[in-house]
């Protein structure tokens, strides 16, 4: 049994990591935090988490009898935090951007503030477990994938060597949870429903991570445009994608033979013979994905889906914490979350 913490536990996803959380059978989850909800219980604020625990406002100190800390804070906000979280002796899941990125240099450009803190830049692990799974398991500082890139990397982590020397073309479409809990003029329920359209159409701070992961996977650089939607829906997220192939066009099966291959041991990614929809994987851990060539145009295309809460944020965290403390890796996946 490990004692675990939650920084930031009242937005979307801090309310999946609770509920997940609570009902892990190696987990005392002891400390959650909110600033604006310190005192109340967290039943109060979801009740359908039926918890009678009380949000507190965050200080280092409570984490220090803390296994693992979860941390959910916004990019820009969350560093400091897992600075002072590391210094006592706590193993870190960062669910914000602020570690992800490999360069202390990448930062400045894509999210707007030089990284004060490059010696735990440099010791922070990329948390995608069917990439890195061994340097996750030893990690101090696992900085979880975002969404998008979640999506993208599993769709083409089999492949990666096998595109052609042209850009990768990501056309995503995700649920209005992605966009966090605090309501938009965007992403109110009018502007919303019954509505779909594009948003930050070149340069979303996603495309970073995309490429940055894509290319180690490809051992060259790899170019990457990147398209994110609003779907009118709750969660979820479906990105088809669309890449030149080096050797040809071999066939579907091949492909598929392919995918299978390299994901035949990964509890939580399912290689499908049709194209998967949303509903197959809301409110889950898994990842669901197929591939098609189109030999008219050349390309060859990969449809996934994932739950953007979950296996894109909230449940790969907890996956992530399964391996640093040797527990299956499934324990509290398997359900519904």
């Amino acid at each position: 049994m490990i004692k675990a913490g939650i920084v930031g536990a009242t937005g979307y996803t801090g309310a999946v990591l609770t509920d997940l959380l609570l009902e892990h059978p190696y987990v005392d989850l002891d400390v959650l935090t909110s600033q604006s909800y310190a005192r109340k219980q967290v039943a109060d604020v979801f009740p359908h988490l039926r918890s009678d625990k009380r949000y507190v406002e965050y200080s280092p100190e409570l984490f220090e009898k803390c296994d693992v800390a979860f941390v959910c804070y916004p990019h820009g906000e969350s560093y400091p935090v897992v600075a002072e979280l590391v210094e006592r002796g706590c193993r870190v899941v960062d669910l914000s951007a602020d570690f992800r990125l490999r360069s202390p240099d990448a930062y400045p450009e894509w999210y707007g503030f030089a990284h004060p803190r490059p010696d735990l830049l440099a010791d922070a692990v990329y948390g995608l477990p069917e990439a890195y799974r061994d340097t996750i398991r030893k990690a101090r500082v696992v900085a979880n994938p975002g969404c998008y890139p979640t999506a993208l990397l599993l769709a083409l982590l089999p492949v990666a060597t096998r595109i052609e020397d042209d850009v990768v073309i990501v056309d995503a479409k995700s649920g209005v949870s992605g966009a966090g809990r605090k309501p938009t003029e965007k992403t109110h329920f009018c502007a919303v429903t019954e509505n779909f359209r594009p948003y930050s159409e070149v340069g979303h701070r996603h495309t970073a991570e995309m490429v940055q992961e894509l290319s180690l996977a490809a051992g060259r650089p790899v170019r990457v445009s990147f398209t994110p939607h609003l779907l009118p829906v709750d969660r979820g997220i479906q990105e088809s994608i669309y890449f030149r192939p080096l050797g040809g066009l071999p066939g579907k099966q091949a492909w598929l033979d392919i995918y299978k291959k390299f994901y035949a041991a990964e509890p939580f990614v399912e290689v499908c013979e049709h194209v998967p929809a949303l509903r197959e994987v809301q409110h889950t851990n898994y990842c669901r994905l197929t591939v098609r060539e189109d030999p008219q145009a050349g390309v060859v295309k990969v449809f996934t889906v994932i739950d953007n809460l979950v296996k894109g944020a909230s449940g790969q965290a907890v996956q992530n914490m399964n391996i640093m403390f040797d527990f299956p890796e499934t324990t509290g996946l398997m359900r519904r979350a």
